[in-house]
């Protein structure tokens, strides 16, 4: 990396002997990234309720101490000793061990495996890709899975569990471009307009549904469900699936214990599909962010998001700890003034 400065800003995160988390804005040089073959300009990353677990120490998902925050990065390629990425190419880099063991995107500089990195498909731009983010791949890789499952719009409405949260709105959205009848719901009433105005057909308040006492089975009503709560609201989401429903699991925002009873799936054929978009192959990665730029591209996708600059990041992370954040957190990393290559 040669070029003007010999270091640049990154969000370092740490650990003391008392094992007490620490996190602050710092200077870090080139010779500090960790291996990849390829060398990426980060322009934009984004908040996860993951990254505030992260950074606050909430939660353990940091694996190796320090390491650089952020699970999501989009940027411009430096150098490559790949052959599948040139300097210039724009990419999307997520998940895999990105800001929990391998430095992430909260630097203006990252060094990823090439294996982990995504050219930056036609149709959408840098900021829209942090816009959607791990979220948006979650989000959309639950629909296809789903998709590949049978799920069609004719078969009949879905149902969005934490629909006010990144995941939820965004599967909102794409799921009413896709030509679904939608169902939201939320342990927050006050986002119902907001729900509707991305495609919500019905808002399901959580506090109208006495989902502890679902018997195993009840009233049909959904062909397909995302699922981001968990717990008790999962339970009550597959005792009211369609025959040959399909339901993808994506988050336990409220309970990450399931008890329930095998009568949905051997009495209604009911699938219950795992999403893992940490890991996911690169050729799902590919197809997925592809359709992610076309069909599957929320229609508001602008509404859901605010831009915070860099500098703000530290103090963004409490609004996802107390549940007060909504969509999607965008940070702007490139500062142009400062550039090492």
């Amino acid at each position: 990396m040669a070029g003007e400065k010999d270091s640049f800003r990154a969000f370092l995160i740490g650990q003391d002997e008392a094992r007490r988390v620490h996190a602050a804005l710092t200077s870090l040089s080139p010779a500090q990234l960790d291996a990849g073959e390829v060398l990426i300009r980060v322009h934009f990353s984004s908040i996860n309720y993951k990254d505030a677990l992260a950074a606050t120490g909430a939660g353990k998902i940091i694996r190796r101490f320090p390491c650089v925050g952020g699970i999501d990065l989009s940027g411009e390629v430096i150098e490559s000793a790949d052959p599948r990425f040139r300097a210039g190419d724009a990419v999307i880099a997520t998940s895999y061990d990105i800001g929990v063991a391998h430095h992430g995107g909260y630097a203006e500089y990252a060094r990823v495996p090439a294996d982990w990195v995504v050219p930056l498909p036609a149709g959408l731009d840098l900021m829209e890709a942090m816009a959607l983010g791990t979220a948006g791949l979650t989000a959309a890789l639950g629909i296809v899975r789903m998709e590949d499952n049978g799920l069609a719009p004719g078969n009949g409405p879905v149902v969005v569990t934490g629909a006010s949260g990144g995941v939820g709105g965004l599967a909102i959205d794409m799921l009413a471009r896709l030509g679904y009848e939608v169902a939201a719901l939320t342990g927050k009433p006050e986002e119902a307009d907001f729900l509707r105005r991305i495609g919500a057909a019905e808002i399901l308040p959580r506090g109208g549904l006495d989902v502890e006492k679902a018997r195993p089975l009840e009233a049909a009503r959904w062909a397909g469900a995302v699922d981001n709560v968990g717990g008790a609201i999962l339970n009550w989401v597959l005792a009211t699936m369609r025959q040959a429903g399909t339901v993808a699991s994506i988050g336990n925002a409220a309970d990450s214990r399931l008890s329930t009873t095998v009568f949905p799936f051997i009495l209604r054929g009911v699938s219950l599909l795992g999403i893992d978009s940490g890991y996911a192959s690169m050729a799902l990665r590919q197809r997925v962010w592809s359709r992610l730029a076309t069909d599957l591209k929320p229609r508001h996708l602008h509404d859901f998001v605010r831009v915070i600059e860099f500098e703000a990041l530290p103090e963004a992370f409490a609004a996802f700890i107390d549940g007060r954040a909504r969509g999607r957190t965008v940070v702007r990393i490139l500062d142009q003034e400062r550039r090492i290559g």
